[in-house]
């Protein structure tokens, strides 16, 4: 099996092994399957801009000529030099034209195929797989970890430092799509220029309004009881690019923050100093809607919840297909059950 662990991908990317001349980059990120393709392009030809060296094909116009793949795998370059080819998966199947590829690679070109979320059943994931002169390149959404990593990386080269504070709450609000969180990480270092350290208020001035604030409707529908707040805004988050991944992620963040705002508030402090402690704190446009949900639920619900989300998040991975519809009745489910008294 030459499937690549998460942690052997970007080796990969950036020193492709010659004896994988096919590599497969899939997955539902889609700008990470992206920036990944891009990366393995620039490592494999010495002038992309050069059609003598690197080579376009649409997937859906080998099903008509099969046999193009190989021929350009093949084709020796006018000029010398190393060479490429990148095929983008459409909506038909394309094993069979990879198939003669895999059969007969050629070590002097890379073919690089580019897909969306392929299921293990796929003909084209499954063939790469299992072949050794191939590798598969999985791109599944940043988890939390990966993005503080991003972030650091993006700060360190605009030579910034980031609050903690900031940094928690900048991570809370990327990891849907790797290009959308490295765009909105640049554009906060520019903001930033002449400044030594990025704070909250940075963050809230230019991250919120792109990532967290599309989420924010349909989470805060859900925890104050608004089940037909919650279609509504779940749809407008599905059209502003947020996955289903990332809703029922940024969900389970939530519902994280709003159960230590309400065990400060069993403790005995007020509403405004638990938001005000939150991780991050909620910015005061939503007060009131976080306050009605902090009335609605008990530390104990909200345990329950955490875990009915990890639950859906577990069906949605197992589910690719589904995912959205998961996602969907996870929230509605949350807001018809957050009036009860249970």
């Amino acid at each position: 099996m030459t499937a690549l662990k998460t942690a052997e991908i970007d080796r990969f990317v950036a020193r492709p092994d010659p004896a994988q001349p096919i590599v497969l980059v899939y997955g539902p990120d889609a700008g990470l399957v992206r920036e990944r393709v891009d990366a393995l392009v620039k490592a494999s030809v010495d002038d992309p801009s050069d059609p003598f060296s690197f080579i376009r094909i649409e997937g859906d116009d080998l099903s008509g000529n099969p046999s193009r793949l190989v021929e350009e795998a093949h084709t020796v370059p006018l000029f010398g030099g190393r060479r490429a080819v990148l095929v983008k998966a459409g909506s038909r199947n394309i094993a069979g034209a990879v198939e003669p590829v895999i059969a007969a690679p050629s070590r002097e070109c890379r073919i690089i195929i580019e897909a969306g979320d392929l299921k293990k059943s796929s003909p084209l994931r499954a063939m790469c797989e299992k072949a050794k002169v191939a590798a598969a390149l999985p791109c599944y959404a940043d988890n939390d970890a990966a993005v503080a990593r991003l972030i650091e990386e993006e700060l360190r080269a605009a030579e910034l430092t980031i609050a903690p504070d900031a940094r928690t709450l900048l991570v809370s609000l990327l990891g849907g799509d790797r290009l959308a969180s490295r765009n909105e990480i640049r554009k906060l270092a520019l903001y930033a220029r002449g400044q030594s350290r990025i704070e909250v208020a940075d963050v809230m001035a230019v991250v919120a309004d792109a990532s967290a604030v599309a989420l924010d409707g349909v989470l805060d529908a859900a925890f104050a009881g608004k089940p037909a707040a919650v279609d509504a805004e779940f749809a407008k988050a599905r059209a502003d690019g947020s996955s289903p991944a990332a809703i029922i992620s940024a969900a389970i963040r939530h519902v994280a923050n709003l159960h230590r705002m309400r065990l400060a508030v069993e403790d005995g402090d007020s509403a405004d100093f638990a938001m005000q402690r939150g991780a991050p704190p909620v910015h005061f446009s939503r007060k009131d809607i976080v306050v009605q949900a902090l009335r609605l639920w008990t530390a104990a619900r909200l345990v329950r919840v955490m875990s009915q989300l990890a639950d859906a998040s577990l069906e949605a991975r197992r589910n690719a297909p589904l995912a959205e519809a998961i996602a969907e009745r996870a929230l509605l489910n949350i807001a018809m059950n957050a009036r009860r008294r249970d």
